[in-house]
């Protein structure tokens, strides 16, 4: 296997950007956070990539420490792809990076493909920022659903479809309200008061989210 190309400059910012900087390489970051899977869910949920670039990244990204793979028991039997701790310590990058990029959002183009978990990483802020940081959170969106982890610990962040058992809060809003909340231009507890996300359940975030 060829070496990666580098930086070669003794600075902690280009050694990351020698491990992370390619193209994809983040986003797929942001795929692995729902926890493991196979390189078919990667390919549908990264549009606009080639399966030999995909596949390169993943070799790539598991020789830098930041993904392994391995194959699910029977009767499955497939190869999953799934972040290492050190892949994991990528998530305040992540969020910082979206955060700096939110701005750039505005209007959804007619090119751009859209996700609904693609959602998670912006919202997961927008609930910190509601005081509302702990619990299973279950989102429905038009584009789909997904549920996340807010104060999530080692496990993943986010995953996809309705919530696995009770949440302790549903949330359902459309895109463009979840976006502004993204961007920073609305307030959750705020768009739970003007009626532009409704919110349901006993646990913890949904109470915090329904205090006046």
């Amino acid at each position: 296997m060829s070496p990666r190309r580098s930086y070669d400059q003794y600075c902690s910012a280009a050694r990351a950007l020698d491990a992370v900087g390619d193209r994809w390489t983040l986003l797929i970051v942001r795929e692995l956070l729902a926890g493991p899977r196979r390189y078919t869910d990667l390919h549908a949920d990264l549009p606009g990539v080639s399966t030999d670039v995909l596949a390169s990244r993943l070799k790539d990204m598991e020789r830098e420490g930041l993904t392994t793979r391995r194959r699910l028991a029977p009767p499955g039997a497939a190869y999953v792809y799934e972040l290492t701790p050190r892949g994991k310590e990528l998530l305040p990058v992540l969020e910082a990076l979206g955060a700096w990029g939110a701005g750039e959002l505005g209007e959804r183009r007619p090119t751009d493909a859209v996700r609904a978990h693609w959602f998670a990483l912006p919202l997961l802020r927008a609930l910190r920022a509601a005081g509302a940081s702990e619990g299973l959170v279950e989102v429905r969106l038009e584009e789909g659903d997904f549920h996340l982890w807010a104060g999530a610990g080692d496990g993943p962040v986010y995953g996809h479809g309705r919530a696995p058992g009770e949440p302790g809060a549903r949330l359902e809003m459309d895109a463009a309200t979840c976006a502004a909340l993204g961007r920073g231009e609305l307030d959750l507890r705020d768009a739970v008061r003007e009626g532009r996300v409704a919110v349901t359940g006993d646990g913890t975030v949904a109470k915090a989210l329904r205090e006046t």
